[in-house]
């Protein structure tokens, strides 16, 4: 019970202890380090890497993404489902981010990706990036802290790069990779409600987390 108590109180000081503010610049929003006004197109994961693509035909996310930033904070879907706390002040409130979201019927398998860019200069905007990975690695490798029926099981795990299924009343497998080099973090998650109508199938997430990263460097030119 004590640990439960202490996870938020941990989370929260990371949270306010990576506190930084990024500057305002407007630049060509495809070829942008190290300033942003949008997510570049070519940040996004392609639909052909998101797993089962052969049975959903996932749609190109450029061209879905919705924008938040200057809205309410964007969250991970990990941590709605982990309910993990929100904190004030979070850095993520000054980033421009973009959301990618494929709704379906139930057991059937849900898509959520999302792309998070700390503007201005890549010292700040890096450590950022760093600090919002590693609270929200912990918050996923904390899952059953916060829904006591979620069991995570992390699949890969290296510096900045993270992929971890969640078995419960909903069956989740997330991924997270982390650019301090550009500030920028990116997202994707599918998850379905028990029982699931179509089995996961056999995939590298090592291979969805390239993906993923690979697409960062060729967005931020310079970073990798």
């Amino acid at each position: 019970m004590r640990l439960v108590r202490a996870v938020p109180l941990i989370v929260g000081g990371l949270l306010l202890a990576c506190m930084s503010s990024s500057g305002f610049a407007v630049a060509d929003p495809e070829t942008c380090p190290p300033v942003c006004d949008k997510i570049p197109d070519t940040a996004w994961i392609s639909s052909s890497a998101i797993p089962l693509n052969a049975t959903y035909h996932w749609p190109s996310p450029p061209g879905s993404a919705v924008p938040l930033t200057g809205g309410a904070t964007p969250r991970f879907r990990f941590e709605e489902v982990c309910a993990t706390p929100p904190f004030p002040q979070d850095t993520r409130n000054s980033a421009v981010a973009s959301r990618v979201a494929v709704d379906q019927p139930p057991g059937q398998w849900q898509l959520r990706a999302e792309v998070v860019h700390w503007r201005g200069d890549t010292a700040r905007g890096g450590q950022s990036a760093t600090s919002v990975f590693d609270i929200a690695a912990a918050a996923l490798r904390g899952c059953q802290l916060g829904v006591s029926g979620e069991s995570p099981s992390v699949t890969v795990d290296e510096p900045n790069r993270l992929s971890a299924v969640v078995s419960g009343p909903v069956i989740m497998h997330a991924y997270l990779v982390a650019h301090p080099e550009n500030s920028t973090i990116s997202e994707l998650t599918l998850w379905a409600s028990d029982p699931v109508q179509l089995p996961w199938p056999i995939i590298s997430d090592a291979q969805v987390l390239d993906a993923m990263s690979s697409s960062l460097c060729a967005a931020y030119l310079g970073s990798c």
